[in-house]
C-alpha cells in the first residue's frame, strides 16, 4: 500500500472536515474520492469512445448489416 502526502488548501480542509464528521476517517474519504475520480474518468473515456463509434459511418453501416442479418433469426 502506498502512502501519499499532499498539501490541502482551505477548501479541501473544509470538505475533508465535513466528510469526516461521521464515522469515516480521513484516509477512507481520500481513498473514496480517488476511486470516484477514477471511475468518472473511465466513464468519460468510454462515453467518448462510444460517441466516436456512433459517428463512424463504417461502424454504423456494419451494425445495420448485422441487425438485418439477425432479423431472419427472430422467432416472431
Amino acid at each position: 500500500m502506498t502512502t501519499i502526502t499532499f498539501r490541502a488548501d482551505d477548501d479541501v480542509d473544509e470538505a475533508l472536515a465535513e466528510l469526516t464528521s461521521g464515522d469515516r476517517d480521513r484516509s477512507q474519504v481520500i481513498r473514496d474520492a480517488i476511486l470516484a475520480a477514477w471511475r468518472l474518468r473511465r466513464a468519460e473515456q468510454l462515453r467518448a469512445e462510444a460517441e466516436a463509434v456512433a459517428a463512424d459511418p463504417d461502424d454504423v453501416a456494419e451494425a445495420r448489416a448485422v441487425l438485418a442479418d439477425m432479423e431472419s433469426l427472430r422467432a416472431w
